[in-house]
C-alpha cells in the first residue's frame, strides 16, 4: 500500500516542471499511475491516448501534458453518472458489501448527508446477523438525525425489518428508507438468497430506488475481488467508496469504475459524520492531478 505521504500531485509536480517531455517523464508518469492504483490496464490505456495527443499537437511542454492527463481523467470519470436517482417517495435505498468496509458507519454519514438537504430519512437495521450491528447503527442514526427502525426479536428475518422500515416510512411520510444488510453469513449464495428475499419483499411496497455497494478505497483490486459476488447477484447501481485518501489510491477510483461499469455516487474522505460527499469528476481530477 502507497504511503500516506506519497500523493500522485505531488509525484507529478517534479515531472511537470522539467524543460520538456522526454521518455523519462512517460516512464515517470506510468510509475507514478500505477502507484496510484490506477492499474496496469487503465495505466496504459491513458498514457497511450496521452502519447498520440502530444504527437498530435507536437507539444513538448510538460505543463501540456499536465492539462492533457487532468482532461483524459475528467473524460473518462464524466463516462459514468454519479446522478443519486432518489425522487421516489418513499425513495427505499439498500445498502450492500463485505462486512468491514464501514458500511453501517456509511449508512450513518449517508443520512448526514440527506438531512444536509431537509429530507427525513428513516434506517432499517436488517444486518441482524451481526450483534453489534443494531447499536452500531442506531448511535450513528441518532449522529444523523435520522429515524430508526430496530429488529423486534433478536435474528428477526431480514426481509421483515425491511419491510417494517419501509411501512414506517409510508405511514410517517418519511422521504428516503435506508435499510442496511448482511455483508457476510455462512455462504455466499445464503447472503445474496437473503438480498434477493429483501428485494422481493420490499418491492411489494416500493421500488428499490439504489443498490449501494460499499467498497474500503484502501484495499484496492483486492477489495473488489471481494465484492464482486454483490455485484453480478445483487443488482447494484452504484458506489460509494470510504476511506479514500484522495491523492495515494485516487487512481482506485476511476479503475473501479471501468472494471465495474458501475458509478461512484458517494464518496467518504474521513471519519465525521459529515465525512460523506456527492462526486464530481471535474473536482476530484483537478485534486488528482493538481
Amino acid at each position: 500500500m502507497a504511503e500516506r505521504s506519497w500523493s500522485l500531485a505531488g509525484a507529478l509536480r517534479g515531472m511537470f516542471v522539467k524543460p520538456t517531455i522526454d521518455e523519462q517523464t512517460w516512464d515517470d508518469l506510468e510509475t507514478a499511475l500505477i502507484t496510484a492504483d490506477f492499474g496496469p490496464a487503465v495505466t496504459e490505456a491513458i498514457v497511450e491516448e496521452l502519447r498520440a495527443k502530444v504527437d498530435k499537437y507536437r507539444t513538448t511542454d510538460p505543463a501540456d501534458l499536465q492539462r492533457m492527463l487532468r482532461e483524459t481523467i475528467e473524460e473518462r470519470l464524466a463516462r459514468f453518472d454519479p446522478t443519486l436517482h432518489l425522487s421516489e417517495r418513499p425513495a427505499v435505498v439498500l445498502v450492500v458489501g463485505v462486512n468491514g468496509v464501514g458500511k453501517t458507519t456509511t449508512i450513518g454519514k449517508f443520512a448526514r448527508f440527506l438531512r444536509g438537504y431537509d429530507r427525513s430519512v428513516v434506517v432499517g437495521a436488517a444486518d441482524t446477523f451481526r450483534a453489534a450491528a443494531v447499536e452500531q447503527l442506531a448511535t450513528w442514526a441518532q449522529r444523523a438525525g435520522a429515524e430508526i427502525v430496530r429488529p423486534q426479536q433478536e435474528r428477526q428475518d431480514p426481509a421483515s425489518v425491511a419491510f417494517q422500515t419501509v411501512e414506517y416510512a409510508k405511514n410517517t411520510g418519511t422521504e428516503i428508507v435506508i435499510i442496511d444488510t448482511a455483508g457476510r453469513l455462512h455462504t455466499k449464495g445464503g447472503l445474496m438468497d437473503e438480498l434477493s428475499k429483501i428485494k422481493r419483499v420490499v418491492e411489494k411496497q416500493a421500488p428499490i430506488a439504489e443498490v449501494l455497494l460499499v467498497l474500503d478505497a484502501t484495499t484496492g483490486q483486492n477489495g473488489l475481488a471481494q465484492a464482486q459476488a454483490f455485484i453480478e447477484h445483487a443488482g447494484v447501481t452504484g458506489l460509494v467508496l470510504t476511506k479514500l485518501d484522495g491523492s495515494a489510491k485516487g487512481g482506485f477510483v476511476l479503475s473501479v469504475q471501468e472494471r465495474t461499469g458501475l458509478p461512484i455516487k458517494l464518496v467518504g474522505q474521513g471519519e465525521g459524520v459529515g465525512d460523506l460527499t456527492g462526486f464530481t469528476p471535474h473536482v476530484f481530477a483537478q485534486q488528482l492531478v493538481g
